[in-house]
């Protein structure tokens, strides 16, 4: 989910640079350079999610976002917006790893437990004495 935000924001923010060009008194090749720049920098982001600092680049590219509305004074709102999304991915996101982890351990508990319930009787795979099909 995190990615596919920084990935939305990547669009956004290049669309920023755009607009900084006849909003603001900076040249268009800095403005192009800042829009492209804030989309590498999302896209990169997205890509190291899965490791170390690759969240915290994330978390910084928000920051970044908002601190934009001093420029565009429209991105304040779309900095807080694209935050807010991304704050509920990452914490969703946690959530859902917490879930998965915790769900394993029960499946696996309830696997041991029909084990020893059950046994390996004549006949079951576990036994080793299968009857022979003909």
């Amino acid at each position: 989910m995190c990615a596919g935000m920084l990935v939305l924001q990547a669009v956004v923010l290049f669309l920023t640079g755009v607009v900084t060009i006849g909003m603001t008194d900076i040249g268009a090749v800095a403005s192009l350079s800042l829009g492209l720049g804030l989309a590498v920098l999302c896209v990169l982001a997205a890509g190291i999610l899965g490791r170390p600092g690759g969240y915290a680049l994330g978390w910084g590219v928000q920051v970044v976002s908002i601190g934009l509305g001093f420029v565009v004074p429209a991105m304040f709102f779309l900095g807080v917006v694209f935050g807010g999304l991304w704050a509920t991915a990452y914490f969703l996101g946690i959530r859902i790893d917490r879930e998965r982890a915790e769900r394993a351990v029960l499946e696996e508990q309830w696997r041991t437990e029909q084990g020893a319930e059950h046994g390996a009787g004549p006949g079951s795979p576990a036994s080793g004495d299968t009857p022979e099909v003909s």
